[in-house]
């Protein structure tokens, strides 16, 4: 029988950065998150209780932006010095370094098959790197002023970006094309992301709003003014249904995208909130703001469970083609004015016998990449020279056979 959904609960704090977060990300498994911040350091934490937790140091500036690849076994990491770091998320965070960009990197994004790496900078620039070579491979120049985000459609065929030139737009990544550019008047935004099945994009305003843009008709579908501060990140619950905000007015907000309204408003921060994510199977999700505090929460509200998510998911993909967004979502993109039913929770106001919040670190000091053997090399080299081999071998045939005719 399915449980009756419930409020979302926060479970635990994590104190351990000395500044703001401004990123976090849940491993695939659920069961480390790994966090950024202004002190520029990265910080992998378990969600088991009373574990270690490991501090990455090695960039030089504020850490912007962090995310685990696909498989688990690579974080990478933006920061305002310019570099993008690869790191090994486990005791020894072995890392490697590119430079990426002329000026700061804002963000990274790891594509789904995990083979890609997309970032973008203040130099205006988005650029895609090549995992497995650790290789640029080319830029996207369009945004006249610094880009914000970028990240790649579930697919892989697409990129959203957004940029201070108050411009959202998507990239073919065949034709290395833009394909398709929204413009708002009033702000820019400051966060952007495709929903699951790719259908359409939310982004998080400067001037307080979040909008849902349906990317095949190039309608916005909702628009949402319920924050009173600029609203600097979204995550969307892996149902597609659900979208969670975190803004400069210290609150983060849960959307109900099918019936286009606010359900939830959450306030455990002191101050801005940078930064919030589901986890991948959505019972969990984590915010982190300029209190340097990271939260933890349990989800509860959608009784879904994980594979029921997953499968759905892959059905969606490989089967049916996806349903239309007009078809999930209200059909008018009106205002909405979160005004009625929605619950308001406070952790503050209750006193919380929280578990352990500040559990020991472990300081993990990076390898300089330039005396280390890069790490994806190593394993790719073997496959290379097989390769090598299979083709010298190939033209060897080939020239025999051409000399015999």
């Amino acid at each position: 029988m399915a449980s009756v959904p419930e409020d979302p609960v926060l479970e635990r704090y994590f104190k351990g950065h000395k500044a703001a977060v401004t990123s976090v990300d849940f491993s695939p498994n659920g069961k480390q998150l790994a966090t950024a911040s202004w002190d520029t350091f990265l910080m992998l934490w378990s969600v088991k209780p009373q574990a270690r937790a490991f501090r990455y140091v090695g960039h030089k500036d504020v850490v912007t932006s962090v995310q685990f690849s696909p498989l688990g076994n690579l974080l990478a990491s933006a920061s305002r010095d310019r570099t993008v770091r690869l790191w090994i998320p486990d005791k020894r965070g072995k890392s490697s370094e590119f430079k990426a960009h002329t000026a700061p990197v804002r963000s990274v994004d790891f594509s789904a098959d995990g083979q890609f790496l997309a970032t973008a900078s203040e130099d205006k620039s988005i650029k895609v790197w090549n995992m497995y070579r650790q290789r640029f491979l080319y830029s996207l120049y369009r945004h006249t002023h610094w880009v914000r985000c970028a990240k790649f459609s579930p697919d892989g065929r697409l990129i959203v970006s957004c940029s201070e030139d108050k411009t959202i737009k998507i990239w073919d990544t065949t034709n290395k094309q833009c394909v398709n550019n929204f413009s708002d008047i009033l702000g820019f935004a400051n966060f952007v992301d495709f929903n699951p099945n790719g259908t359409c994009i939310a982004s998080a305003g400067s001037d307080h709003t979040v909008k849902i843009w349906d990317i095949r008709v190039n309608k916005l579908l909702q628009h949402y003014q319920v924050h009173s501060g600029g609203v600097n990140c979204v995550s969307f619950h892996p149902s597609g249904n659900y979208l969670i905000t975190a803004s400069s007015d210290g609150t983060l907000k849960i959307l109900d995208l099918l019936e286009g309204r606010l359900i939830y408003t959450l306030q455990g921060h002191t101050g801005p909130v940078f930064t919030v994510s589901f986890s991948k199977g959505g019972e969990l999700f984590a915010s982190g703001g300029a209190d340097a505090q990271v939260l933890l929460w349990r989800t509860n509200f959608d009784e879904l469970n994980c594979k029921d998510i997953i499968k759905r998911n892959l059905k969606r993909l490989h089967f049916d083609s996806p349903p239309h967004l007009v078809d999930i979502y209200p059909r008018t993109p009106h205002l909405h004015e979160g005004k009625i039913e929605t619950v308001e929770i406070n952790p503050k106001l209750e006193v919380i016998d929280l578990q352990s919040s500040t559990p020991p670190v472990v300081d993990v000091l990076s390898f300089d990449s330039t005396t280390t053997v890069s790490i994806l090399e190593q394993r790719l080299t073997l496959t290379e020279d097989k390769l090598k081999d299979c083709l010298e071998n190939q033209q060897k045939l080939f020239s025999a056979l051409h000399q015999k005719s």
